[in-house]
């Protein structure tokens, strides 16, 4: 009896691993695709990085997933995109941590003003073990998984009517930022009032006179031509603004394991790319903008760092930023 019991365990462990090879054989036979949203234009440095994204997992996959790049916001606003995601869609979404900090309330952190001015202190934070507790976190509580975090998108800056020199410029100004807490704080918190409107909308907004102002970083600037409506560009460096590929955590765990592993190595790869090349660009960038009429202003920071302050206490984020503050001291 023992023996025959043990010839039906053997049956049953060999069908098992029969059933599991061929799942995973199929699994492998299919095809995927990932559209990939973001609100920025091409010639962007993030744009460049999916480019490089999409060219890394296509091969590695050999062609079993297909990555189709949407720039201008053309398959829709973050937001939906985000619920997209969040119900298993096959979309990536390029984010960053004010809208994951709705969420995650450590990863906010990632955005508030004067963190570190270190690119080098950044990169050690978004790849720490840290921040990799907030990612896990953002995949428990909302089912998005971020790929990598390391896109450097650039320093936000102030755009303008008239001249900026020190945070008392800005009271009575009405400026278009994101929705996010953080970002409107820091933006209240600055002098200025800050007014949530979608990116895509900006331009227009600036050439109406709905908002005196906004905040972007160069390359969003430069591709959008904000310059034209808002001449002067104040470089306050007030968010470092770091952008990430999220996908959802239903989606994602359809694919082969060593699919996932492609999908996590090539969004890193991607990232480093397309924070040296922003890094290589950024004068260049100026330099442009200046030759279409921007006048672009160099300030005294301190001003705007102490008035900053207030956003830590506001937002309940001093202890999350003494972690952070402690990690970054250990060399």
């Amino acid at each position: 009896m023992k023996k025959r019991v043990s010839i039906l365990f053997c049956v049953a462990i060999a069908l098992l691993s029969m059933l599991l090879f061929l799942d995973t054989t199929f699994a492998k036979d299919e095809s995927y695709t990932l559209r990939v949203s973001m609100v920025i234009t091409k010639g962007d440095n993030i744009y460049e990085g999916y480019a490089k994204f999409k060219e890394g997992v296509e091969a590695r996959t050999n062609g079993k997933i297909k990555v189709e790049l949407y720039p201008r916001g053309v398959l829709g606003r973050d937001e939906e995109m985000l619920e997209q995601a969040v119900m298993g869609g096959e979309v990536c979404v390029n984010t960053d941590a004010g809208r994951l900090g709705v969420w995650v309330k450590e990863i906010g952190i990632l955005l508030c003003p004067y963190l570190t001015d270190s690119i080098e202190d950044w990169m050690r934070l978004l790849k720490s073990d840290l921040a990799k507790e907030w990612y896990d976190k953002v995949a428990k509580e909302r089912g998005l998984v971020v790929l990598a975090f390391n896109w450097y998108a650039g320093a936000r800056h102030f755009l303008t009517k008239k001249p900026i020199y020190k945070p008392e410029d800005l009271e009575g100004l009405k400026v278009r930022t994101p929705g996010a807490p953080v970002w409107q704080e820091t933006i209240r918190a600055l002098g200025a009032t800050p007014v949530a409107l979608p990116w895509t909308e900006v331009y227009m907004a600036l050439q109406q006179g709905v908002v005196d102002g906004a905040e972007a970083q160069h390359p969003a600037t430069y591709g959008s031509k904000l310059y034209e409506v808002a001449k002067y560009i104040t470089k306050t460096g007030h968010i470092q603004l770091w952008n990430c590929p999220v996908v959802g955590e239903k989606w994602l765990k359809k694919l082969p394991a060593d699919y996932q592993k492609i999908l996590f190595e090539e969004a890193d790869k991607a990232g480093d790319y397309a924070t040296d090349l922003l890094l290589k660009m950024l004068t260049e960038l100026e330099e442009k903008m200046k030759a279409e009429g921007a006048v672009i202003n160099e300030v005294d920071l301190a001003p705007f760092k102490k008035r900053a302050e207030v956003v830590y206490e506001k937002l309940g984020y001093q202890d999350i930023r003494e972690k952070v503050l402690e990690f970054l001291s250990k060399k």
